[in-house]
């Protein structure tokens, strides 16, 4: 089993997981694999911080949810596909089995828990290790590995069920999350902040991209040249990205959290450790500890060397858990 049985204890880091997700079958040679969960939850389990986590359960997603960022259509696309057992779902970068749209909602689900979890004080913050990932999937497309925009359905959630308005979204995946930004353009409530390499997959997130008429400036893109290093991301989080976020004021803060920036992570080109994925996190936690009550959820996106993603992993979750 992937998680024990839900504890409850005040002020601790949640942590959402579950069997379930591993049924996303994407094939033997795809990147995205249920082996990315396994190594996340066994560097957890080593290093002995699993034990200190509190284990929130997912739920699939209640469909209104979904289609408060997808389209009816696109739902129903998503359902009969993989009814059929796939094999693509829009393009074959996205494999899909019988069992990937129930993973795509128990995914989205899973965050909107640990967004439950949070607002009711039963934690502090929470990371959720789930799949399939989100960011590049648009109203009515799939794309990137991506089915069901995780990110953005909590930020809409959170807008809705807690009548919070201003939600910023932190995105230090290495692609830039072109379906977030599709998503939220015209929306001046959410502050989406990309950094990326560029140029590369999917084309989007160029410096001028800001955002349409009165959510202008309110879209924030910073693309790397490959190669990058952890320094010259800490920089551009301290000079770029908190100096906006501070000015925006968000009321909750999430993060779409690839680590496919590694050094060594095989679809990325840049030069980041692990130690500088926590780091990253401690401008981020900073940021959602001045400006909402430290209100902060974390939802992995990519990572594809599982020794590079399990121990990036690890130093985000040490940095919430301080």
């Amino acid at each position: 089993m992937l998680v024990a049985a839900v504890q409850i204890v005040s002020g601790a880091t949640g942590f959402v997981c579950d069997d379930q997700y591993l049924r996303h079958d994407t094939g033997p040679d795809h990147p995205e694999r249920p082996a990315r969960l396994t190594a996340i939850l066994d560097q957890l389990k080593t290093t002995g911080l699993y034990e200190q986590l509190v284990c929130i359960k997912p739920r699939p997603c209640e469909k209104q949810w979904i289609l408060a960022v997808h389209s009816e259509s696109y739902l129903r696309h998503v359902a009969s596909v993989c009814a059929d057992g796939g094999p693509y779902l829009d393009s074959k970068d996205n494999p899909v089995s019988k069992e990937s749209y129930a993973c795509a909602l128990l995914a989205a689900g899973g965050v909107l828990a640990a967004v439950d979890a949070v607002m009711d004080r039963r934690v502090r913050n929470a990371f959720c290790a789930v799949r399939p990932p989100g960011h590049h999937a648009s109203q009515d497309r799939a794309m990137g590995f991506c089915l069901f925009n995780n990110a953005a359905i909590a930020a809409r959630y959170i807008q809705s069920k807690y009548r919070l308005r201003k939600i910023l979204i932190v995105d230090w995946d290495v692609h830039h999350g072109n379906g977030t930004q599709a998503i939220f353009y015209s929306d001046p409530t959410v502050f989406y902040f990309s950094i990326h390499q560029d140029p590369f997959y999917p084309g989007s997130g160029m410096a001028s991209e800001r955002g349409f008429a009165n959510a202008e400036g309110t879209k924030l893109n910073v693309p790397m040249p490959r190669g990058s290093s952890g320094l010259e991301y800490r920089t551009m989080f301290e000079k770029t990205l908190k100096p906006a976020a501070l000015a925006f004021k968000p009321d909750f803060v999430l993060v779409s959290a690839g680590f496919d920036a590694h050094a060594n992570d095989p679809l990325g080109g840049m030069n980041l450790t692990a130690a500088d994925f926590g780091i990253l996190t401690q401008t981020v936690r900073d940021i959602a500890k001045t400006c909402c009550a430290d209100r902060l959820v974390i939802v992995l996106e990519g990572g594809y060397n599982l020794k590079g993603l399990s121990r990036s992993v690890e130093m985000v979750i040490r940095e919430i858990m301080k």
